[in-house]
């Protein structure tokens, strides 16, 4: 059976063996885990969650095990975490400059040496800066071995909230419906315009005048979390849409707020409009030609007719 402890160690690998500076490894290539050490925040959790005020500060700490048949000696440090293109969670490369969680984390040491079948644990403390500004930080404590110019990085995640005003809020920017051949495609960017962390549920349609003839899309995956600021471009085909000439494409987008503990608001939605052309080649062309025979039509006769005969004026009746 799965314990906690492996299962977290798990989770950390799944999570974080992650692109840097050089190449990376695959996972099966690491012959290290790391998982979170017991002591006040609990014991066998998958990550660190915590919840500070500007200005406050706690100390952690990173277990590493050597799984492997030699010495480890590994860098230890932290970085911010971005959302990839793929929805995956990852971190910033050593070498790139971290604003949040990856600059407010300070690992006891730089680098720790780990003997085969043996662990040890690396203290870190978190600082919130006193001016920082209430919301959601993604990052984690990472750690690196670099060999043959490939560098092996496996870390845990660190979620904070900092203490303060949580404003969850989402945009749809860039909206626009295009039509071709009974089918459109309403394409948008998702902007996490808040504070929080937060997934989107979606739903759109397109319709014609006056809301006819509407048609709904299939339903939209949800965006994977995205932290504050990111952003997810979405396209979303719509089937059997009927070329009105003027169409209504409409965007719903509800957030979702999950907490440290795995509880979710569902948010109010917010809903956006857009506008498109969908001409019905095939019947306009018809009726133009139609309309271009009738006249042609209409033109020879005028010409056969000729012209109309003129009237000469009578001869003047003499008077007596």
């Amino acid at each position: 059976m799965l314990t906690l402890r492996a299962a977290a160690a798990a989770a950390a690998a799944l999570f974080a063996v992650l692109t840097g500076a050089v190449p990376a490894a695959a996972q099966d290539d690491v012959p290290w885990s790391v998982a979170t050490a017991d002591g006040e925040f609990g014991s066998d959790r998958v990550n660190y969650n915590y919840t500070l005020d500007p200005g406050e500060q706690l100390t952690d700490g990173l277990v590493v095990t050597n799984n492997g048949s030699g010495p480890l000696d590994l860098a230890v440090y932290a970085a911010d975490a971005f959302t990839t293109t793929q929805g995956k969670l990852d971190l910033v490369a050593r070498d790139t400059a971290s604003t949040g969680v990856g600059a407010w984390v300070s690992p006891a040491a730089g680098s720790v040496t780990v003997q085969p079948g043996q662990s040890s644990e690396v203290p870190f403390t978190l600082a919130v800066p006193a001016g920082a500004t209430p919301g959601d930080r993604m990052g984690g404590i990472v750690t690196s071995l670099v060999q043959d110019g490939v560098e092996r990085r496996v870390g845990i995640r660190i979620r904070l909230r900092v203490g303060g005003a949580l404003t969850p809020g989402v945009s749809a920017e860039d909206v626009r419906v295009d039509y071709s051949g009974g089918d459109a495609v309403l394409t948008y960017t998702v902007h996490n315009t808040g504070n929080a962390i937060v997934a989107v549920r979606q739903s759109a349609s397109v319709s014609g005048p006056f809301g006819s003839l509407a048609r709904a899309a299939d339903p939209v995956a949800d965006t994977p979390s995205l932290l504050p600021g990111e952003k997810w471009p979405v396209s979303v085909p719509v089937h059997g849409v009927v070329p009105a000439v003027w169409l209504t494409g409409s965007v719903t987008l509800t957030p979702l707020l999950t907490d440290a503990a795995g509880s979710t608001a569902v948010l109010p939605a917010v809903a956006v409009t857009t506008h498109g052309w969908a001409v019905p080649w095939v019947p306009l062309v018809v009726v133009l030609c139609g309309l271009a025979v009738v006249v042609f039509l209409v033109r020879r006769r005028t010409r056969n007719r000729g012209p109309a005969p003129r009237e000469e004026p009578a001869d003047p009746v003499p008077t007596a």
